[in-house]
């Protein structure tokens, strides 16, 4: 049976479990990984898939299910501390009034890193809605500002889910085959950069839309939500505390990488003492859980009357604890379709002059297309990632990994629609009828997605790095 095949057979039945028979993410994963390891037992006995899909989805959680962990109590920590609020407060205090639409797209980016787009979308509302009643012709500004600073961040700036799987998930192929390896502070910083170029490139859409289309503000009963709703009364922490969970983890994981750069690959008895430091803090483990901590405290010092920390906590490992069964099972499905031996039906393909271009096509348009099937930003690029992952075994990149894991990210942003439920969201939030997001919201991200993956080629062209 032709690799290509197997593989197309476990996509289908991932999308089709997801979108016909609305099985959730991560039974759809495994469900699709046991089909493929079954067609295509290889060497390995066919009564052993199940424990090798076992073993592999017990390695992809090992590698992020602590960094997701942690990330997720820094960005609930960071709401009920009232760090959240102090950020979009600041970013709104440092443009003006006039310029308020910026600091929403600013403080929505900083936000997306660690706490999930549709809570930075509930966090937000209020605050676009308030702004809207003394600046009613700038509504829609505002609301697609928020949407594409927090929309890109969480697709190309770790710790969000999305990122650093498809980080983990292409290092352990390159490990394997000997190629270079994409360092988590390098991915940080490019997704940083790439970020701040696609959310201006959102901010002129919504500036041409909002001069366009002259959608008011309307009431409706998902737009009276008051879990997030600011309160002038309450005791807020100062913003220089409020964005240390954020920027201390960023600062520990490059000071790391740095300090790899500068001395190079090697054990770590080879480093002097105050590089082994550097780099025991600046690992992603030790940096998340150092920002964690940092959140905690905070959340406990700050957070309302009465709430009790303890359960604060619980619910962000809940929420988190789905999101690292998902990873771990688009691992598992990746490793499981290496087995079909696809990266060699394809070598010949991805070999020539523009190999690396085709590459770069490839993760894009799947990315987007698995996206578009199902809905969900993050499964499409778990799901890509383990896919490109596995073809990457018979390829060798003439072009920085960085670059793969970017267009990935980019993929992840066009064609927004009624299957993704975070059109929902901002469609009952805001008061927009669906006629009025699908030309917003969905046009916007895939101009994102669309502009920031033509950056993501043109500069593998241009500077390769590799």
């Amino acid at each position: 049976m032709s690799p290509v095949f197997m593989c197309l057979v476990g996509m289908a039945v991932v999308v089709g479990a997801i979108l016909k028979f609305r099985l959730h993410p991560f039974l759809a994963l495994m469900l699709g990984a046991l089909v493929v390891g079954v067609l295509a037992p290889g060497e390995a006995s066919f009564a052993g898939v199940g424990k090798r899909l076992a073993e592999a989805f017990g390695t992809g959680c090992g590698k992020v299910g602590l960094v997701i962990a942690m990330a997720a109590v820094i960005g609930q920590c960071l709401l009920v501390s009232g760090a959240a609020e102090r950020i979009v407060r600041g970013f709104l205090s440092l443009f003006g009034v006039k310029r308020a639409p910026l600091g929403f797209l600013s403080s929505g980016f900083l936000l997306g890193i660690p706490v999930f787009f549709d809570t930075v979308f509930y966090l937000m509302v209020p605050l676009v809605r308030t702004f809207a009643k003394s600046n009613p012709e700038k509504f829609i500004l505002a609301l697609l500002a928020v949407v594409a600073g927090g929309s890109m961040a969480h697709s190309l700036v770790p710790p969000t889910p999305g990122p650093i799987t498809v980080v983990e998930n292409l290092n352990q192929t390159l490990e394997a085959t000997g190629q270079q390896e994409l360092d988590l502070g390098i991915m940080i910083a490019g997704g940083l950069l790439l970020g701040v170029i696609t959310i201006l490139v959102g901010y002129l859409y919504a500036l041409w839309a909002n001069r366009v289309f002259r959608i008011p503000m309307r009431r409706t009963a998902m737009s009276e939500l008051t879990e997030f709703e600011p309160d002038p009364e309450r005791r807020l922490p100062p913003l220089s505390a409020a964005i240390l969970p954020v920027v201390i983890p960023f600062l520990l994981i490059m000071m790391g990488t740095i300090v790899t750069s500068l001395w190079g690959k090697s054990t770590d008895t080879d480093y002097p003492l105050a590089g082994q430091i550097v780099l025991m803090l600046g690992d992603k483990h030790a940096a998340l859980a150092v920002g964690a901590l940092v959140a905690v405290v905070l959340a406990l010092r700050y957070r309302p009357e009465g709430m009790e920390l303890p359960k604060v906590i619980q619910s962000a490992l809940a929420g988190g604890g789905v999101i690292i069964l998902i990873t771990a099972a688009g691992a598992a499905f990746g490793q499981i379709m290496k087995e079909t031996g696809i990266a060699e039906e394809l070598k010949d393909w991805f070999s020539g002059p523009e190999a690396g271009g085709k590459i770069l096509i490839v993760a894009f348009v799947l990315t987007a297309l698995v996206r578009m099937a199902q809905g969900s930003a993050t499964v499409s690029m778990v799901t890509t990632g383990a896919i490109m992952a596995s073809l990457l075994q018979g390829v060798e990149l003439d072009f920085h990994p960085l670059y793969l894991a970017l267009a990935i990210g980019c993929g992840s942003k066009p064609g927004p629609w009624m299957n993704d439920s975070g059109f929902w969201v901002i469609s009952k939030m805001s008061g927009m009828t669906e006629g009025e997001t699908l030309k917003t919201f969905s046009v916007m991200l895939t101009l994102m997605g669309t502009v920031g993956f033509l950056v993501v080629w043109i500069a593998s062209r241009i500077m390769p790095m590799a």
